[in-house]
């Protein structure tokens, strides 16, 4: 099993910057991949970035490409997102996601652990 536990979550103004962390604990030594999910009210839940934790291959979102980043504390068995030029359409709840095996990195319905979430709010 593996657990995770987001933090870093807030209230940011339009054009701000705010960082995600995803400290994850347990099973450690079996992740294969991180990533970030978020989900506005009354939307689906939205791929946003993940990181292979030995390759370090990351990907992005379309809707994220260029203002937000991925990255990854092995020490720490932490992922981070650092988010630059925030839109209020980023506004959501932001999930962290784990598996230990190879998957379609997009299809959240893949990943077996989560966090609980962090809210993260965008105003205009």
């Amino acid at each position: 099993q593996v657990q995770l536990v987001e933090s870093g979550g807030g209230l940011v103004q339009s054009g701000g910057s705010l960082t995600l962390s995803c400290a994850a604990s347990g099973r450690t030594v079996s992740i294969y991949i991180m990533a970030w999910f978020r989900q506005a009210p009354g939307k689906e839940r939205e791929f946003v970035a993940a990181i292979r934790w030995r390759s370090l291959n990351r990907y992005y979102g379309d809707s994220v490409k260029g203002r937000f980043t991925i990255s990854r504390d092995n020490a720490k068995n932490t992922v981070y997102l650092q988010m630059n030029s925030l839109k209020p359409e980023d506004t959501a709840v932001y999930y962290c996601a784990a598996d230990v095996r190879s998957l379609n990195v997009q299809e959240s319905s893949e990943y077996d652990y989560w966090g609980q979430g962090t809210q993260v709010t965008v105003s205009s």
